[in-house]
């Protein structure tokens, strides 16, 4: 492919791949010099010329000896030359976006459950995993780069999938990584605080958020009802599709009850009325579902209350660890305020004894939610054991501290910390007894807990809460 048919300008130079990586750079590589946080791309362009690029898409004038594109966004740049390098392929697969703070997960495989219900083979891409021609893989991070999201597009329309469900993060729509995307259908969630330690205010995420919508490629826009930002996006934009329990809805839930394994609602939507199940407890999943059947309905497949019952648990999202114990352990991944506040609000509902939580916050991010969460937890539970979660290059008892300072004098918990995580869980699966839920808050699927230096130590929440469990019953025998 030619370089002016990629980006339509500069000269007829042949293009045979992209990179913005230049140790992938090969002979024919069209070399995005993106500017990074840490390093900037146009301090590798004489590498990426030296390993064969053809010719490089820049800021600023670099004099390297082959053809160079000055544009005003390199990533944005990066983006369309990526879609139409692998033929657009967005075009013809139905891809359904969702973003917002909480709820992504879940919603997306929502929607991928109900697509493959309905006939249409789907794949994922997210946060725990992406999902191509029905072959799973992990995944590095929540939205990847433009070029290998365009080049994860086309292996699913080559693999035989139809449409796709995809988490979009803020960090992707600030980074300009999901320009050129026809999105078929987009669903916001919610928006509460986090990344702040990338985005300078809650205005500023909330702007990075809003890009979806105000795509020009953004199809039908969805939007949560319950929530204010969701309010401020059906204000501002036409015909938006509404989904809500508390407030009058295009969807909308109500006579929302709970038991351990999932919800029971009456669905009232524009097909009709229906008596519906998630299997997943909690009034944010009840939203979450609502929201993908609003997307899925969207793009004209058809939905069945008995395909959302039947859909599968996203691993770490409120999943519970049996081991034959006479109380509840859940895990569950919320490492924010919002997302804390409602698991444990969830988890009360299960909730004939104590409801014990362990939790803590992630080194080198947003500090500001640390207190917060301290508050949260010794509100809402009966025991908040304070522990690490990822402390990165923070010392683990500075973070903890932070998040202690946000207990109120007379909070309703009795709070204890840990630095240990492993002690902790263990210490919550020791006193916990019949009626009791325990609560694993933070790490959900991860399988690692990362210190300073970059050093991942293996730690897998649900593994170690069984092994607690084990452990307790055997003190007890």
């Amino acid at each position: 492919m030619m370089l002016r048919e990629l980006l339509g300008d500069g000269p007829g130079v042949a293009v045979t791949g992209l990179a913005f990586d230049n140790r992938e750079v090969a002979p024919g590589t069209l070399f995005f010099c993106v500017p990074g946080f840490t390093r900037d791309g146009h301090d590798f362009a004489p590498d990426a010329v030296a390993r064969g690029a053809a010719a490089l898409v820049v800021e600023r004038p670099l004099g390297l000896g082959v053809p160079e594109l000055v544009v005003d966004d390199v990533r944005a740049a990066m983006a369309r030359a990526a879609a139409r390098f692998y033929g657009d392929p967005t075009a013809a697969l139905t891809v359904i976006g969702v973003t917002g703070t909480n709820g992504k997960t879940t919603t997306a495989y929502l929607t991928r459950a109900l697509l493959e219900a309905s006939g249409r083979r789907c794949g994922l891409l997210g946060t725990v995993k992406s999902v191509v021609g029905g072959r799973e893989s992990k995944t590095a991070r929540t939205t990847p780069e433009a070029i290998d999201l365009q080049r994860t597009f086309r292996a699913m329309l080559d693999a035989g999938d139809t449409a796709c469900a995809m988490e979009i993060s803020s960090h992707a729509l600030e980074l300009r990584r999901a320009d050129a995307i026809h999105v078929a259908a987009a669903i916001f969630t919610n928006l509460n605080q986090d990344h702040l330690d990338f985005h300078p205010t809650m205005e500023d995420y909330f702007q990075a958020k809003r890009r979806l919508f105000a795509s020009e490629l953004t199809g039908a826009r969805i939007a949560n009802a319950d929530d204010a930002y969701g309010r401020r996006l059906i204000d501002e934009f036409e015909d938006v599709v509404t989904f809500a329990i508390d407030r009058e809805a295009a969807y909308r839930a109500v006579d929302v009850r709970f038991d351990g394994t999932g919800s029971d609602f009456r669905a009232l939507t524009p097909d009709g009325e229906f008596e519906a199940r998630v299997p997943l407890p909690g009034r944010f999943n009840v939203l979450n579902a609502l929201g993908a059947w609003a997307a899925v309905r969207a793009v004209g497949a058809p939905v069945s209350p008995s395909s959302l019952r039947d859909a599968g648990v996203a691993p770490g999202r409120f999943e519970p660890v049996d081991a034959g114990q006479p109380f509840s352990v859940v895990v569950d991944y919320a490492h924010k305020p919002d997302a804390l506040e409602q698991v444990l609000r969830a988890a009360r509902e299960l909730c004939s004894g104590r409801l014990i939580v362990v939790f803590g916050a992630g080194g080198d991010r947003d500090r500001g939610k640390r207190p917060v969460m301290g508050e949260i937890a010794a509100r809402l539970a009966d025991v908040a054991l304070i522990t690490s979660d990822n402390p990165r290059s923070e010392a683990p008892e500075a973070i903890i501290d932070e998040i202690a300072a946000g207990v109120a004098p007379d909070a309703h918990a009795v709070v204890e910390r840990d630095a240990d995580r492993r002690a902790s869980i263990f210490r919550a699966a020791a006193m916990a007894a019949a009626g009791d839920v325990v609560v694993i808050a933070g790490k959900g699927h991860e399988q690692g807990q990362e210190f300073a230096g970059g050093r991942v130590e293996p730690f897998d929440d649900k593994a170690v809460a069984r092994e607690a469990i084990e452990a307790a019953a055997r003190s007890r025998a």
